[in-house]
């Protein structure tokens, strides 16, 4: 397990307690000797107790050493250098699996493409994307979860659903790698936009639009990078959404009431202790679909409130006086032609 944050603190514990050995790298030393000395990891999940079992250490190569399968759960724009230092170590054979979100503002690249440039195709092909509803705290504590695994590689995505499956934890797969990714790093983005209006007090009427025509833009950008539509409409895409823009555990979420209470993202980010990847996640959007011709209107004002520092009200009188406009353009309607 390549990162000790709280998701993958929940998933290197769910492992565990299925009786895999399970080694877990951490990077800072304080997690290692809290975990160690007192089986809990007091920096990103204080409170929860972990399976005795479960080794932590701060050496990469004694993490990966001999592992047969390599959980990837690091912050994604800081993982293509900590890849780089990694891939050597990690075992030919090993299955991979990602369970970062995000995407990488500096080159645009999603975790399947970062792995891509790093390691043999062999084995970045095999790559595994873990993604859904999920909230570490919740995980630990066994309440009762439902993810999506996908890969290009049918038997491994099978072996992947197989590792994770618990009587709590259920897994579903599906082939389509782009959509899986690019639905657990689009979701962050919106559910700032939710946070957002739970600050400015808006009701529940403005976050059902917000998450609706999220999701909305985000299968369209989807679809414009090569992935399936349908992928979110599922756990990846919808179950994530609603997830992340209502459960009070959401970082992002969060991030977004204290912008809509008025705090600064110079602010926000100088208290905060864990990364909400939807800030970085929303300018690599912002650049894709510029670059794609892909219109996404809620993005754009999230964008503008975290890079431009847009007041929340005026972005929301630019949502609510857009040009009226077709919920679904090109739909035909019952009886007509295309």
């Amino acid at each position: 397990m390549i990162g000790a944050g709280a998701w993958g603190t929940a998933l290197a514990n769910l492992l565990a307690d299925t009786g895999a050995v399970v080694r877990m790298w951490a990077r800072e030393p304080e997690v290692a000797e809290s975990v160690s000395a007192t089986g809990e990891n007091k920096l990103y999940l204080e409170g929860a107790r972990l399976n005795p079992v479960l080794a932590v250490t701060n050496s990469l190569g004694e993490a990966l050493e001999g592992a047969e399968v390599v959980v990837w759960v690091c912050p994604v724009q800081y993982s293509a250098a900590l890849l780089a230092e990694a891939g050597p170590g990690i075992p030919p054979g090993a299955l991979l699996v990602s369970a970062s979100k995000g995407i990488e503002v500096a080159t645009l690249r999603r975790m399947d493409e970062i792995f891509a440039e790093v390691l043999p195709r062999e084995q970045a092909e095999r790559l595994c994307v873990l993604s859904g509803p999920s909230f570490a705290r919740e995980v630990v504590a066994g309440a009762p979860t439902a993810v999506v695994v996908a890969s290009r590689d049918r038997q491994a995505r099978l072996s992947a659903q197989a590792l994770f499956q618990t009587d709590r934890f259920r897994v579903y797969t599906n082939p389509d790698v782009v959509g899986v990714e690019l639905g657990g790093a689009l979701k962050n983005v919106i559910a700032l936009a939710a946070g957002v209006a739970a600050g400015l007090e808006l009701g529940h009427n403005a976050v059902a639009a917000l998450m609706t025509r999220g999701l909305a833009e985000m299968s369209r950008l989807g679809v414009a990078l090569g992935a399936q539509p349908e992928t979110f409409a599922g756990l990846a895409g919808m179950g994530d959404l609603v997830l992340t823009c209502t459960g009070g555990l959401s970082r992002n979420r969060t991030v977004g009431v204290m912008l809509g209470r008025g705090r600064t993202m110079e602010e926000i980010m100088g208290e905060a202790r864990t990364v909400a990847e939807g800030v970085a996640t929303v300018r690599a959007v912002h650049s894709l679909a510029r670059r794609l011709g892909v219109e996404m209107p809620v993005s754009a004002e999230v964008y503008r409130i975290i890079a431009e520092g847009l007041d929340p009200m005026e972005a929301l009188h630019r949502l609510m006086t857009r040009e009226p406009t077709s919920e679904h353009p090109g739909m035909s309607a019952t009886g007509e032609g295309s």
